[in-house]
């Protein structure tokens, strides 16, 4: 703060502040002083934005261009914008053109890294150079890799049913994910009820299967190739999900329950949304109103008739159209 003016410092004290009593009144101790309360609201701030991108990642969410300023310090983000789930599954999507890799689908935990360490070179100047308070302002923030990774083993043990995280189990799902392009929700979705064979995961695969990676010579055997890697996998996800008629709690029922509530079945589709506002734009809002109704309960089973409009494969004819499946900017 060599070039602030002379009462930068008093004005950074007064926003801090704020920030603690607006945002965080109820887990910071207003008797703290001033350096403690400083430490009080990284580690705050930095549980609550782990979460947020933790959360974002499980629903298929990715802000795109998520950098400080559209970071706040309540935990939530700015810039935000219905646009933005992930269908066809990519970790590196990104809904905005030009939106960067940086700000992609799995890399918002970088994202967010980088603006939580902005955010504590902000508040360094309140800590008036004492070296203990420094120091532990230093590890909160290198610390924030391990408290989003924790954060989402957590989430991807969750969404699998898993009791602990599995990173061999997960690595290879992405791939095959990947390889195969399913649709982030539908497949979460359809898992959710334990599926003992690849049949009712097809709901969610875009187009034929193709295992060219894997070597093989022919469309049929490719497809038989990968269909014998989803099914490896299946077998191994069944082994460590630990079903047992004598735990309540690991019953192929309770499982199942866990994972719904964790999957939704219904997210804000853009093809869908566009239709909406188009209508709204000529003041009929029927589908609108019919779309935020669904959106309230995105884990239930819904009616059949909602279940075929929109619990669904983006129509391939919408999947390169400029406003329905990229953006040119978040504004």
């Amino acid at each position: 703060m060599n070039h602030a003016h002379e009462n930068a410092m008093d004005e950074l004290e007064k926003i801090v502040l704020h920030v603690i009593d607006r945002e965080y009144a109820d887990v910071i101790d207003n008797s703290l002083n001033i350096e403690t309360k400083v430490i009080s609201l990284a580690k705050a701030f930095r549980e609550r934005l782990t979460s947020l991108i933790a959360n974002w990642i499980r629903v298929g969410y990715c802000q795109g261009n998520f950098n400080s300023d559209n970071c706040a310090v309540g935990g939530f983000t700015l810039d935000y914008g219905p646009f933005g789930f992930c269908e066809a599954f990519d970790p590196v999507y990104q809904p905005w053109i030009g939106g960067g890799r940086h700000f992609s689908f799995f890399n918002q935990p970088a994202a967010a890294a980088r603006n939580f360490a902005m955010f504590c070179k902000a508040l360094q100047p309140l800590l008036k150079g004492d070296q203990h308070y420094l120091s532990e302002l230093e590890e909160v923030q290198h610390g924030f890799a391990d408290v989003i990774q924790t954060q989402l083993e957590k989430m991807w043990a969750a969404k699998l049913g898993l009791e602990h995280y599995n990173e061999a189990l997960f690595s290879e799902l992405i791939s095959l994910m990947t390889l195969t392009t399913v649709d982030y929700t539908i497949f979460f979705r359809e898992l959710s009820a334990l599926p003992d064979n690849i049949g009712p995961l097809k709901k969610s695969f875009y187009g034929e299967l193709n295992a060219s990676e894997y070597g093989t010579k022919s469309a049929n055997s490719n497809t038989q190739d990968l269909e014998q890697h989803w099914s490896a996998w299946l077998d191994k996800w069944h082994s460590l999900l630990d079903i047992s008629d004598k735990n309540p709690t690991r019953s192929r029922e309770a499982i199942s329950s866990q994972m719904k509530q964790i999957n939704p079945k219904y997210i804000l589709r853009e093809w869908q949304l566009v239709a909406a506002y188009k209508q709204a734009a000529e003041c009929e809002y029927t589908l609108l109103r019919e779309l935020q109704d669904v959106m309230t309960q995105p884990y239930a089973e819904q009616s059949k008739d909602i279940e075929e409009k929109y619990y669904r494969l983006m129509p391939t004819e919408l999947s390169d159209i400029g406003g329905v499946s990229h953006y040119s900017c978040s504004s």
